[in-house]
Protein backbone atom coordinates (compact mmCIF):
# COMPACT_ATOMS: atom_id res chain seq x y z
CA UNK A 1 0.00 0.00 0.00
CA UNK A 2 1.11 3.20 -0.87
CA UNK A 3 1.31 6.20 1.71
CA UNK A 4 0.60 9.72 0.23
CA UNK A 5 2.69 12.20 0.66
CA UNK A 6 1.22 14.70 2.65
CA UNK A 7 0.51 11.77 5.45
CA UNK A 8 4.41 11.27 5.35
CA UNK A 9 4.81 14.89 5.87
CA UNK A 10 2.73 15.23 8.52
CA UNK A 11 4.09 11.91 10.15
CA UNK A 12 7.41 13.61 10.08
CA UNK A 13 6.13 17.09 11.97
CA UNK A 14 4.29 14.92 14.77
CA UNK A 15 7.77 12.98 15.25
CA UNK A 16 9.66 16.19 15.03
CA UNK A 17 7.42 18.06 17.27
CA UNK A 18 7.67 14.90 19.97
CA UNK A 19 11.33 14.84 20.01
CA UNK A 20 11.70 18.68 20.20
CA UNK A 21 9.27 18.42 23.45
CA UNK A 22 11.29 15.79 24.71
CA UNK A 23 14.42 17.53 24.41
CA UNK A 24 12.76 20.98 25.92
CA UNK A 25 11.74 18.92 29.13
CA UNK A 26 15.62 18.21 29.19
CA UNK A 27 16.93 20.85 32.19
CA UNK A 28 20.53 21.85 31.47
CA UNK A 29 23.06 21.60 34.92
CA UNK A 30 22.20 24.51 37.17
CA UNK A 31 24.48 23.31 40.39
CA UNK A 32 27.67 25.09 40.25
CA UNK A 33 30.68 23.27 41.93
CA UNK A 34 33.59 25.19 42.48
CA UNK A 35 37.09 25.59 44.83
CA UNK A 36 40.48 26.26 44.57
CA UNK A 37 44.67 24.43 44.86
CA UNK A 38 45.37 24.71 48.45
CA UNK A 39 48.25 23.34 50.60
CA UNK A 40 47.39 23.84 54.36
CA UNK A 41 44.90 26.31 53.72
CA UNK A 42 47.40 28.41 50.68
CA UNK A 43 46.25 28.85 47.23
CA UNK A 44 48.61 27.04 45.09
CA UNK A 45 49.28 29.00 41.63
CA UNK A 46 49.39 27.56 38.47
CA UNK A 47 49.80 28.14 34.51
CA UNK A 48 46.08 29.39 33.44
CA UNK A 49 44.67 26.06 31.13
CA UNK A 50 47.40 24.02 31.90
CA UNK A 51 46.42 21.77 34.57
CA UNK A 52 43.83 19.64 34.22
CA UNK A 53 41.03 17.98 36.54
CA UNK A 54 38.52 15.04 35.63
CA UNK A 55 35.07 14.32 37.50
CA UNK A 56 33.26 11.38 37.68
CA UNK A 57 29.90 11.00 38.72
CA UNK A 58 29.54 7.86 40.33
CA UNK A 59 26.93 4.69 39.69
CA UNK A 60 26.60 5.32 35.64
CA UNK A 61 29.09 2.51 33.88
CA UNK A 62 31.23 3.80 31.26
CA UNK A 63 30.33 7.36 31.87
CA UNK A 64 32.84 10.21 30.42
CA UNK A 65 34.00 12.61 32.83
CA UNK A 66 33.87 16.00 33.22
CA UNK A 67 36.76 17.66 32.11
CA UNK A 68 38.48 21.38 33.01
CA UNK A 69 41.51 22.96 33.82
CA UNK A 70 42.56 25.30 36.60
CA UNK A 71 42.93 29.19 36.01
CA UNK A 72 46.13 30.75 37.35
CA UNK A 73 44.84 31.03 40.85
CA UNK A 74 44.28 27.04 41.06
CA UNK A 75 40.93 28.31 41.04
CA UNK A 76 38.16 25.49 39.17
CA UNK A 77 35.00 25.82 38.43
CA UNK A 78 32.00 23.31 36.55
CA UNK A 79 28.20 23.50 35.95
CA UNK A 80 26.79 20.37 36.54
CA UNK A 81 23.62 18.06 38.67
CA UNK A 82 23.12 17.14 42.05
CA UNK A 83 24.12 13.46 42.40
CA UNK A 84 27.72 11.72 43.90
CA UNK A 85 31.12 12.47 42.30
CA UNK A 86 34.60 12.06 42.53
CA UNK A 87 37.39 14.07 41.73
CA UNK A 88 40.99 13.64 40.37
CA UNK A 89 43.86 15.16 38.93
CA UNK A 90 45.11 13.02 35.74
CA UNK A 91 49.21 11.47 36.38
CA UNK A 92 51.92 13.13 35.61
CA UNK A 93 50.32 17.26 35.92
CA UNK A 94 50.21 19.86 38.05
CA UNK A 95 53.49 20.71 39.82
CA UNK A 96 52.49 18.92 43.45
CA UNK A 97 51.95 15.05 44.16
CA UNK A 98 49.10 13.51 44.06
CA UNK A 99 48.29 11.10 46.28
CA UNK A 100 47.99 7.39 44.43
CA UNK A 101 46.20 4.42 45.89
CA UNK A 102 47.94 1.38 46.32
CA UNK A 103 46.71 -0.71 43.57
CA UNK A 104 48.58 1.99 41.65
CA UNK A 105 45.95 3.98 40.51
CA UNK A 106 45.30 7.71 41.11
CA UNK A 107 43.13 8.55 44.66
CA UNK A 108 39.80 9.96 43.77
CA UNK A 109 37.77 12.46 46.29
CA UNK A 110 34.30 11.94 46.90
CA UNK A 111 31.71 14.97 46.30
CA UNK A 112 27.97 14.61 47.11
CA UNK A 113 26.13 17.35 45.27
CA UNK A 114 22.58 18.26 46.69
CA UNK A 115 23.02 22.30 45.43
CA UNK A 116 26.02 24.61 45.17
CA UNK A 117 28.62 24.02 46.82
CA UNK A 118 32.92 24.89 47.16
CA UNK A 119 35.57 22.22 47.68
CA UNK A 120 39.03 23.38 47.76
CA UNK A 121 41.06 20.62 46.41
CA UNK A 122 44.66 19.91 48.94
CA UNK A 123 47.64 18.98 47.44
CA UNK A 124 51.50 18.92 48.03
CA UNK A 125 53.21 20.78 46.50
CA UNK A 126 57.19 20.00 45.84
CA UNK A 127 58.16 23.91 46.59
CA UNK A 128 55.82 26.84 47.90
CA UNK A 129 57.37 30.53 47.35
CA UNK A 130 56.98 32.77 50.68
CA UNK A 131 57.35 36.23 52.05
CA UNK A 132 56.90 37.19 48.49
CA UNK A 133 57.28 41.46 47.70
CA UNK A 134 57.42 42.77 44.06
CA UNK A 135 58.13 46.61 43.43
CA UNK A 136 59.14 48.94 41.35
CA UNK A 137 63.06 50.28 41.96
CA UNK A 138 64.04 52.53 39.29
CA UNK A 139 63.73 51.15 35.92
CA UNK A 140 63.24 47.85 37.34
CA UNK A 141 60.86 45.43 38.39
CA UNK A 142 62.30 43.98 41.81
CA UNK A 143 61.16 40.94 43.36
CA UNK A 144 62.12 39.47 46.84
CA UNK A 145 60.89 36.10 48.24
CA UNK A 146 61.79 32.39 50.08
CA UNK A 147 61.71 29.21 48.77
CA UNK A 148 60.39 26.76 51.12
CA UNK A 149 61.03 22.82 50.24
CA UNK A 150 57.84 20.86 51.19
CA UNK A 151 58.74 17.51 49.75
CA UNK A 152 61.84 15.77 51.49
CA UNK A 153 61.88 12.28 50.90
CA UNK A 154 62.87 9.90 48.08
CA UNK A 155 60.30 11.60 45.66
CA UNK A 156 62.28 14.75 46.36
CA UNK A 157 63.34 17.17 43.08
CA UNK A 158 65.92 20.01 42.80
CA UNK A 159 64.47 23.22 40.84
CA UNK A 160 65.80 23.56 38.10
CA UNK A 161 64.65 27.38 37.75
CA UNK A 162 63.40 30.27 39.51
CA UNK A 163 61.67 33.18 36.69
CA UNK A 164 60.43 36.40 37.44
CA UNK A 165 57.78 37.24 34.67
CA UNK A 166 56.26 40.58 33.96
CA UNK A 167 53.03 41.72 31.93
CA UNK A 168 50.81 44.25 31.17
CA UNK A 169 47.90 42.21 31.44
CA UNK A 170 47.19 39.64 34.12
CA UNK A 171 47.20 36.76 32.22
CA UNK A 172 51.22 36.25 33.50
CA UNK A 173 53.09 33.04 32.66
CA UNK A 174 55.96 31.70 30.28
CA UNK A 175 52.99 32.16 27.57
CA UNK A 176 52.30 35.08 28.54
CA UNK A 177 54.71 37.86 29.56
CA UNK A 178 56.44 41.37 28.42
CA UNK A 179 59.46 40.85 30.95
CA UNK A 180 61.28 38.09 32.60
CA UNK A 181 64.23 36.88 33.98
CA UNK A 182 65.74 33.45 35.19
CA UNK A 183 67.73 32.15 38.18
CA UNK A 184 69.58 28.26 37.84
CA UNK A 185 68.10 27.02 40.82
CA UNK A 186 71.92 25.72 41.29
CA UNK A 187 72.63 29.67 41.52
CA UNK A 188 70.92 29.33 44.81
CA UNK A 189 72.50 30.36 48.28
CA UNK A 190 70.47 31.18 50.10
CA UNK A 191 66.67 29.55 49.95
CA UNK A 192 65.57 32.02 52.57
CA UNK A 193 66.23 35.62 50.53
CA UNK A 194 65.98 35.25 47.06
CA UNK A 195 66.29 38.24 44.62
CA UNK A 196 65.25 39.07 40.98
CA UNK A 197 65.21 42.18 39.09
CA UNK A 198 64.35 42.59 35.10
CA UNK A 199 63.34 46.15 33.11
CA UNK A 200 60.27 47.58 32.89
CA UNK A 201 58.65 46.39 29.88
CA UNK A 202 57.72 49.13 26.81
CA UNK A 203 54.45 48.70 25.83
CA UNK A 204 52.53 50.66 22.91
CA UNK A 205 49.77 52.19 25.17
CA UNK A 206 51.33 53.63 28.03
CA UNK A 207 50.36 52.29 31.39
CA UNK A 208 51.76 53.09 34.73
CA UNK A 209 51.64 49.60 35.85
CA UNK A 210 52.62 46.33 35.61
CA UNK A 211 51.44 42.53 36.80
CA UNK A 212 54.26 40.43 38.34
CA UNK A 213 54.95 36.90 39.94
CA UNK A 214 57.19 34.70 40.28
CA UNK A 215 57.32 30.98 39.58
CA UNK A 216 59.66 27.84 39.67
CA UNK A 217 60.01 25.14 37.43
CA UNK A 218 60.99 22.03 38.73
CA UNK A 219 63.14 19.32 37.34
CA UNK A 220 61.71 16.37 35.98
CA UNK A 221 57.91 18.31 36.04
CA UNK A 222 55.83 19.60 33.42
CA UNK A 223 54.18 22.47 35.43
CA UNK A 224 55.72 25.57 37.28
CA UNK A 225 54.25 26.68 40.61
CA UNK A 226 53.58 30.64 41.09
CA UNK A 227 53.20 33.26 43.71
CA UNK A 228 50.22 35.22 44.21
CA UNK A 229 49.57 37.87 41.39
CA UNK A 230 50.64 41.43 41.91
CA UNK A 231 50.01 44.49 40.39
CA UNK A 232 52.98 47.05 40.52
CA UNK A 233 52.36 50.76 40.25
CA UNK A 234 54.79 52.82 38.98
Amino acid sequence: MKIKFHYIIILAAMLAGSSCSKLDNIKPPSITLKGQLMYKGTPIGVEYNQVPFRLYQTGYAGNSPITGTFDQEGNYSVLTFNGNYKFTIPGGQGPFQWKELPSGGRDTIAIALTGDQTVNIEVTPYYMITNQAITASGSNIAATFGIQKIITDATAKNIQTVSLFVNKTQFVSPADHAAEVDLDGSAITNMSSVSLSVAKPTFAITQNYVYARVGIRIAGVEDMIFSPLVKVTF
